[in-house]
């Protein structure tokens, strides 16, 4: 029995609960839109907040990035990574508080994969902005936060549809709620006014040709979705390993022996990630 979408919807786009929003997430958001910004101006709004100051930088010296223990500063971050990625990071930061306490362990550890696999890829296939690609997917199941968090009786049905009828997250998520987390994702990304570049993979990481503006970044966070969920790392709510969409592979234009590369440096990466898992690995 699904319930009211409008009400649903409205549920959402109320949110208040998630740490750091919307004081300094929107302060950020301002301030990254506004073309006469700086990069010690944000830093300065990054680093009122010292935990989320130390989070970020965590985050940006860890195998996520490729810059182990470089990057010294969030001012030196916003230089290096650029503005958008950081005000990325400010949301995981806030995302990571949610699913740490509400015990979503194992998606953290599917997000972080995507992110891992998402960044491997992106850089195999040349695109130019690798970062912004992580943060795509570490955020591409966003609407699996917002549901755990507001509607915990409604996720435990899912998860027992998905134990006693062997069928998909999302089969359920559709069955009990009308609709997918792809949805609510989006709903909260409207109401978040993230760019289309977080936006388009998170709505469309399971039917990456929907996209329109982001086909690219929307393909790689597919195309790591399916790799991380064949590779066992943490679980996406259920055990199935979805098909990668053709349209998309040949967008991306992965060979086979490009491939067999991008699964042994996701492999290794992975390894690497694995201790950045524990609540205390953002403190």
């Amino acid at each position: 029995m699904t319930i009211d979408k409008d009400a649903l919807k409205a549920r959402v786009k109320g949110l208040k609960s998630v740490p750091t929003l919307p004081g300094i997430f929107e302060k950020v958001s301002a301030l990254v839109e506004d073309p006469d910004t700086g990069a010690e101006d944000i830093a300065a709004v990054i680093s009122s907040d010292q935990a989320l100051s130390a989070k970020i930088l965590r985050v940006v010296n860890s195998a996520l990035h490729g810059f182990p223990g470089r990057i010294s500063s969030v001012t030196h971050a916003l230089i290096i990574l650029g503005f958008d990625v950081v005000q990325g990071l400010v949301l995981t930061a806030s995302v990571f508080d949610m699913m740490m306490g509400k015990g979503m362990q194992a998606l953290w550890a599917h997000s972080l994969g995507c992110a891992v696999t998402a960044g491997v890829v992106a850089r195999k296939t040349e695109y130019p902005h690798p970062e912004e690609i992580s943060i795509a997917a570490l955020l591409h199941d966003i609407g699996k936060v917002i549901m755990k968090t507001e509607l915990p009786g409604e996720v435990e049905q899912m998860n027992a549809l998905v134990k006693e009828e062997d069928v998909s997250i999302r089969e359920a998520e559709e069955k009990v709620l009308g609709v997918t987390h792809t949805t609510v994702g989006t709903w909260i990304c409207e109401e978040w006014h993230l760019p289309y570049k977080l936006t388009e993979p998170i709505r469309y990481h399971h039917n990456p040709t929907l996209s329109t503006v982001a086909e690219v970044p929307t393909a790689i966070v597919h195309v790591a979705n399916s790799l991380v969920k064949a590779n066992g790392f943490g679980s996406g709510g259920d055990d199935l390993v979805p098909a990668i969409n053709h349209k998309a592979w040949d967008r991306l234009g992965i060979s086979d022996s490009a491939l067999e590369e991008i699964v042994q440096e996701m492999t290794e990466q992975l390894m690497d990630a694995e201790d950045f898992l524990s609540p205390g690995t953002t403190q």
